[in-house]
């Protein structure tokens, strides 16, 4: 039955809220209480503000393929999950901030380079970086810090590959990617660390326009079709979203599976591992604070009616362990890992057509990247003990801080 919507309740969206130290690889305890009360509640945001909270997987699936929920971070209505993130979010925009044409157009122009058939050319190099980061990481020693030194530098290396941004600068732009996902930084940090990786990117475009090579950055420079801004854009979102995303998916694989070697062990069949980093990225859904959107028009949507105008977050951490999609008889409960089950219907990746353009890129990488890691250091274990574990909680993007094992 449709309900009207009434004045939001009293539980607010804890945006982002800090995981359970019990259970740090599970949605945070607020997500999923609020998921018991069904799969479309009413919550308060940080700013003051109110918007929609969609829990079930069929609710945040249909939110995000249904046009009518727009994309667009310049609509007024608009949920923003931090106060002051608005005005820096709307006055440069990424194309994941935006809808249809909009979004086609500049998301087109990058496609290509992200394709399966051309990410799987890429298989080799990828293969190359993790075995020499292996190797750096193990000669002469029998422990490290997984993050700093297998975990970051894997994506790192990947995407200034693609993009053409010189390795010799991460220190740069990964110090000002922390500032950016932190939900510490005040907003001037943030203003400052994006007008200064946005200049960075806009001056390594005006060098590639003069002097080009195979990537994507030389590629966006000569087009005559994008502003100087489109192209910094571009390149912030790419530079960003591809090293940190996978870096924190391989860092908390890694310490999810270390105390479990039967499931380690699919890891050791090929035929095997793709379904197994499907089922990471169901478990470890690192985007936990949601994906915002706000309705154009009246969509009736879990029994309530979502009124144009209204804001929504799609949680999808709590629709990757809906009961009734992932809860496979013979299979541990859907809060578990369990790499042998069906996970190819997870969202992690988002859905429609803002679906994650590097998709193919991060699963190339997982599925290179934790099979060797296995492989060649069969002894991996923690170094410090579970509870001692640092996790990134303070970021957008869940992940860890640094992990130490040994082996």
């Amino acid at each position: 039955m449709t309900t009207t919507p009434t004045t939001p309740t009293a539980t607010a969206v804890p945006m982002p809220s800090p995981h359970s130290a019990g259970c740090p690889f599970g949605p945070p305890p607020a997500y999923t209480e609020a998921a018991t009360r069904g799969p479309v509640t009413r919550a308060d945001l940080p700013d003051g503000g109110s918007c929609w909270l969609a829990t079930g997987y069929a609710e945040v699936r249909a939110i995000l393929s249904d046009r009518r929920f727009s994309a667009d971070a310049r609509h007024p209505a608009f949920p923003f999950l931090l106060p002051g993130r608005r005005e820096l979010v709307a006055a440069n925009p990424t194309f994941v901030r935006l809808d249809d044409p909009e979004h086609a157009r500049l998301r087109r122009m990058v496609t290509g380079d992200f394709l399966v058939k051309k990410v799987a050319a890429l298989r080799p190099a990828i293969q190359r970086i993790v075995d020499e980061a292996l190797d750096a990481m193990t000669e002469g020693r029998t422990s490290a810090d997984l993050v700093a030194e297998f975990a970051l530098p894997v994506p790192s290396l990947v995407i200034c590959l693609l993009l053409g941004v010189p390795y010799e600068d991460r220190a740069r732009f990964q110090g000002l990617s922390r500032i950016l996902l932190s939900n510490t930084s005040t907003v001037e940090e943030v203003g400052a660390a994006s007008d200064e990786l946005r200049d960075y990117l806009t001056e390594l475009a005006a060098l590639k326009r003069e002097r080009p090579a195979d990537d994507i950055i030389s590629r966006l420079a000569a087009r005559d079709d994008l502003t100087t801004r489109e192209v910094a854009a571009t390149g912030v979102l790419l530079l960003v979203a591809g090293h940190e995303t996978t870096a924190n998916m391989i860092a908390l694989s890694t310490a999810l599976l270390v105390d479990q070697p039967e499931q380690v062990a699919k890891l050791a069949d090929p035929e095997l591992v793709p379904g197994a980093v499907e089922e990471l990225m169901r478990v470890l859904t690192i985007v936990d604070n949601g994906l915002p959107r706000v309705a154009t028009e009246d969509v009736e949507l879990g029994g309530v009616l979502i009124r144009a105008g209204e804001g929504v977050i799609a949680l999808v951490s709590t629709a990757n362990r809906d009961e009734t999609v992932f809860g496979d008889a013979g299979h541990r409960p859907v809060d578990e890992v369990d790499l042998g089950r069906d996970a190819r219907r997870h969202l992690a990746f988002g859905f429609g057509v803002h679906q994650c353009l590097g998709q193919p890129l991060a699963r190339a990488e997982l599925q290179i990247a934790l099979p060797t890691l296995f492989r060649r250091l069969p002894g991996l274990r923690l170094a410090v003990p579970r509870e001692e574990l640092a996790f990134r909680t303070e970021s957008l993007i869940f992940g860890m801080r640094s992990l130490p094992v040994a082996w």
